[in-house]
């Protein structure tokens, strides 16, 4: 691991130097929420992850810290996956070395805890390309017209909706347990009790001018089967109400849950518009909409990902289709994963393993993570010179064989 330079030295950040790195946060992410702001907050960190960098006279000047993802989807399976976040520098120890030093260390420690895949949001994408993070998964924006027109879905009208004020006691198991059922590769699940109990939380602060957190609840035979988080936020205009809804997720067991819930949400009186992000670029309600080009849909950079022990992480996903490739790796960071790897796999199962046998693609880390859930295809990579087709004939196949019937998303930034 790159070192320190002179004078700096890596600690642990326990929950009693919390109000140390909210200052450390603020400073690096400008708008955060102070230590007085926040003093009452619950922090979704698990204190046992935070890590942090102290300057001589023991001023943390630097933090980084991972969630706890032991059931992350990839496609066909679920394996650990390291989610870094909290990740910042205080502008005055900048280019320094520390956050080289921060992100290595990330990788040790979630080596060392059996987690062979890293997986981050990128505040500035230019950064984490570097240490190996693939741009895995792009999520769906909608700006959707209020009374949008839906086409029909047999069933919807079947199901009671309910619409409540969000309260942490009555629907934190409701949203845990519906948002820990999706199986789509890359939605993270909050695992953790204080991932959960961040999620519930409504603070002034973050409404920007909206009403409190609202929830709408679809039950189907009293068990409830959805459920949409959202709030309101009036506005007037001389020609009418031009208020703005704002969803913040959205799970559905079926379609017909889905089109229940988006009935009510794009007919709320006094609104003109809905907005919603972070959704799959093959979500449902694309294609309900009989419209979709009146929701303005734009595309947004989702989850990145970091294959950390690529045995491991290609033997714990599954293939759409046979596939029997020897993959030549190169990591410039993590040495063990350079080399060529024979993977052999299918829809039940894979095994890698190391090989001297001449490699079919060539590809480096940062772009087996990018194909690594399923959303990225090696074809698409190859055609702007990331992979390179060593054995004529062997990319179309693997292509094949590395995409997936579902499209990657994580449904909340982390």
């Amino acid at each position: 691991m790159t070192p320190l330079p002179e004078g700096y030295r890596p600690v642990d950040v326990p929950a009693a130097r919390r109000d140390e790195l909210l200052l450390v946060d603020g400073w690096a992410f400008p708008g955060s929420p102070t230590p007085e702001q926040a003093k009452d907050w619950p922090l979704p960190l698990s204190w046992d992850r935070a890590r942090g960098v102290e300057a001589e006279d023991g001023e943390l000047v630097a933090v980084h810290a991972s969630y706890p993802f032991t059931r992350f989807p990839v496609p066909g399976g679920r394996t650990a996956v390291s989610g870094l976040t909290w990740v910042g520098v205080h502008p005055a120890h900048r280019r320094r070395g520390l956050l080289r030093t921060m992100i290595e260390e990330h990788f040790t420690r979630s080596l060392a805890r059996g987690e062979a895949v890293s997986a981050l949001f990128a505040a500035e994408p230019a950064i984490y390309g570097r240490f190996g993070f693939g741009l895995a998964a792009m999520d769906l924006h909608l700006t959707i017209p209020r009374g949008a027109a839906l086409r029909d879905v047999p069933g919807s009208a079947d199901l009671r909706l309910r619409i409540e004020h969000l309260d942490a006691e009555r629907h934190g198991p409701v949203v845990a347990a519906l948002h820990g059922a999706v199986d789509r590769p890359g939605w993270a699940t909050r695992q953790s009790a204080e991932l959960q109990a961040a999620s519930l939380h409504d603070p002034d602060l973050y409404r920007e001018g909206a009403e409190s957190a609202r929830i709408a609840v679809v039950e189907r035979d009293g068990v409830p089967v959805g459920y949409a988080r959202f709030r309101r936020k009036g506005d007037w205009a001389p020609a009418g109400p031009r208020g703005v809804v704002r969803v913040r997720d959205v799970v559905a067991a079926d379609p017909a849950v889905a089109h229940r819930l988006w009935s009510v949400l794009l007919d709320l009186d006094l609104m003109a518009t809905v907005e919603v992000g972070n959704l799959p670029v093959d979500d449902a309600l694309l294609r309900m909409l009989v419209d979709p080009r009146a929701a303005l849909p734009r595309l947004g950079d989702n989850i990145w990902v970091r294959l950390l022990d690529v045995p491991a992480a290609l033997a714990a996903r599954r293939y759409a289709a046979p596939v029997d490739v020897v993959l030549e790796v190169a990591d410039a960071l993590l040495p063990a994963n350079t080399g060529r790897w024979h993977l052999v796999g299918g829809p039940g199962g894979a095994t890698v393993t190391a090989t001297d046998a001449p490699a079919d693609l060539a590809l480096d880390v940062r772009e087996l993570g990018a194909a690594y859930l399923g959303g990225v295809s090696l074809a698409a990579l190859a055609t702007a010179g990331q992979v390179t087709e060593l054995t004529p004939g062997s990319l179309a196949p693997a292509a094949v064989a590395f995409g997936w019937h579902q499209a990657p998303v994580c449904g909340w930034v982390f």
